[in-house]
């Protein structure tokens, strides 16, 4: 039974430590009952206790930036908890993708991640505040201007990039090549959370596609 070995608080609270399933980032801290627990457990998404509006709530009900279960865990003394989790969008209200983002020693706005490719991670973390920007529009934001203007307009500027990235490549300009080739993943990005298409998934095709001839797997889909 769910909370039979779990030491709840006077409040009938435990504390919940929440980690990127990916790169290992904490990217949030917060309290959940028994109720909270059974939710999260049976419908994969994270739910939490509201100390301050004495409410269950899930993760992202509002925002659209949910937390997708991956594994839920207890410590050695039964009274704490970690759920990792595929965070869509950010975790943080203040539109940071963890809620450690700050460093008290240096000061420095970001919170540590773990393992072994930081292209990847960089692009990831491109997406979900692309994604954020989208499901939360901000005033003045380009990437507000571009949803607003809908999928033409966002297939527009990848085009335009793709041009910009043949052009710097013609020219040799390995600088300008850079700096083309990251406008055209930025748009690209962009065209993904339209559709909400996640880096993950797109690590997902390469894999289904690694060592193979484009004959088998295109006879596999």
């Amino acid at each position: 039974m769910i909370g039979e070995d779990i030491k709840f608080d006077e409040m009938g609270l435990v504390p919940v430590i929440v980690q990127d399933a990916q790169n290992g980032q904490v990217l949030m801290f917060a309290y959940a009952n028994l109720e909270a627990l059974e939710k999260t457990i049976q419908t994969g998404k994270a739910h939490f206790w509201s100390r301050s509006r004495q409410k269950l709530w899930q993760k992202g009900e509002e925002s659209g930036n949910v937390q997708d279960v991956v594994g839920v865990y207890i410590d050695c003394d039964n009274d704490c908890i970690l759920v990792t989790v595929d965070q869509r969008g950010v975790a943080c209200h203040t539109g940071n993708r963890s809620c450690f983002y700050r460093d008290l020693k240096t000061l420095k706005h970001e919170a540590p991640t773990f393992g072994t490719s930081k292209g990847i991670k960089t692009l990831s973390d491109v997406y979900n505040v692309i994604l954020d920007r989208k499901r939360n529009p901000r005033e003045g934001s380009y990437v507000r201007k571009l949803f607003e203007g809908g999928i033409d307009r966002i297939l527009k500027k990848v085009g335009e990039e793709a041009g910009e990235v043949i052009i710097a490549s013609k020219n040799e300009d390995l600088g300008e090549i850079k700096y083309e080739l990251t406008d055209l993943f930025f748009h690209s990005l962009v065209a993904m959370a339209y559709f909400d298409i996640t880096p993950e998934e797109i690590s997902k095709e390469f894999q289904k596609r690694f060592g193979k001839r484009k004959e088998e797997y295109s006879a596999a889909e």
